[in-house]
Formats: structure tokens, sequence, C-alpha cells
């Protein structure tokens, strides 16, 4: 998977910029003045309890959830003046991987990331080659978290710089977890990892912690 992975990805590594986020779900404040920064190239994961306000920073910077004030900013580029222009620069890998109302295909959600082939070489030394005939909705957790990640790396083949990672080892035993923590370690982009998974966190250069919509650097 590394050598794939550093063989044939020309990703550009991109700076993100995240200043006095907060965010609200109705009255409840879900962020509350989060900043940070990072260089390009650089993996930070963003660790703490469910309902801290993880999910919600991730869904902020690829523009799925509007934040009530702050700024936050790829490579320059402002996220809310530019909402489609950002989004095309990240990878993404949701959380709860929403499989459609109609018989949406593996292989046509790799083609999805603009660049087919990349996401089925993924595919294939993932386990999951054999299943591009297959309905997203016959897989099973870890099959899906699968062809996710896999559409993800294509994404970033073809123009995305920045992968934003939500849970990606949550559906897979320990072998599956070791196996995407080390083929997200080896992407040669920058990366931001919401985890639960402390082999992931460790693999990543700095790690934050969010509790109660706050944020602070924990280690690297």
């Amino acid at each position: 998977m590394r050598n794939f992975v550093e063989s044939s990805l020309s990703t550009k590594a991109v700076s993100v910029q995240v200043a006095n986020l907060c965010c609200h779900f109705g009255r409840v404040r879900a962020v509350s003045n989060v900043s940070f920064q990072i260089a390009p190239g650089e993996h930070i994961a963003i660790t703490g309890a469910n309902g801290s306000g993880k999910s919600t920073v991730l869904r902020s910077i690829i523009g799925l959830h509007r934040p009530d004030s702050g700024d936050i900013s790829i490579d320059g580029v402002s996220v809310q003046q530019r909402p489609a222009l950002s989004r095309s620069l990240c990878a993404w890998v949701p959380q709860r991987q929403a499989v459609g109302r109609f018989p949406l295909q593996v292989g046509e959600l790799l083609a999805s990331s603009g660049a087919a082939k990349a996401a089925q070489v993924v595919a294939q030394q993932l386990g999951i080659g054999h299943l591009l005939q297959r309905p997203l909705s016959t897989l099973s957790g870890g099959q899906l978290q699968r062809a996710f990640i896999a559409r993800a790396v294509g994404a970033l083949q073809n123009k995305s710089c920045l992968l934003l990672a939500d849970e990606p080892t949550a559906a897979l035993d320990f072998s599956g977890q070791m196996e995407i923590a080390e083929l997200i370690k080896s992407l040669p982009c920058t990366v931001i990892v919401v985890t639960h998974d402390r082999g992931m966190a460790a693999r990543c250069d700095r790690v934050f912690e969010m509790a109660a919509g706050s944020l602070r650097e924990i280690g690297t």
C-alpha cells in the first residue's frame, strides 16, 4: 500500500488556518473559539469524547456546516467566501457513509473521486477490488469504510490536497485499523483526522483534544 501511495500521488500539500471558530446547533454551542494552524503536509489528529465538537470542526472546514463566526482558510482560500473551490481541495471520509437512495455501486463511488483507476488500485489493495459491481447498500461496515477511503485516495490523486477523515478506522478490526492508519500516515498531503483510535493518533505529527467545544494541543 505504501509503495503505491508514495510512487503515484503527486498531490500538493496545503496549509490550513482556523481562527476563532464558533458553531451552534440551535442554542447549543458545539464549537467555542477554536483556533489552530496546520503546515503543508502536516498530519494532525483531533480526539475527544462523543459530542465534544470534533466532527463539527471537520464539517466546517469542508463547508458542510456554516459557522456562526470565525475564519477558515485552506492555503489562503477562504472556505466561507469560496466554498466550491475550498471543497474541491478536500478529500472527505465521513463518519457515517451515506449509501444513497439509488443503487450506487462501489465502482461508481470510486469513479466519483475523479481518478477511478487510482481509487481502484487502492480498493484492490484494501481487499475490496472484487466488489466494484456491488451496491453500497450490500456492503458490511468495514467494506464500506474501505470503499470511502479508496475514493478519498483517488480524490488526492485527482486534485485534492487535504484529507479530512472522520473516524476512518471505526468500523474495522485491529488488523484493519493498523492497515488504514499506516495508509493515512503514508499520504503526502495535509491530513486532519478525527479519531478515538490511539494507534491512528500516535501516527500523526500533532494531537489535539476537544472537550465541550474547546480545543487544546496535547502532544506530538
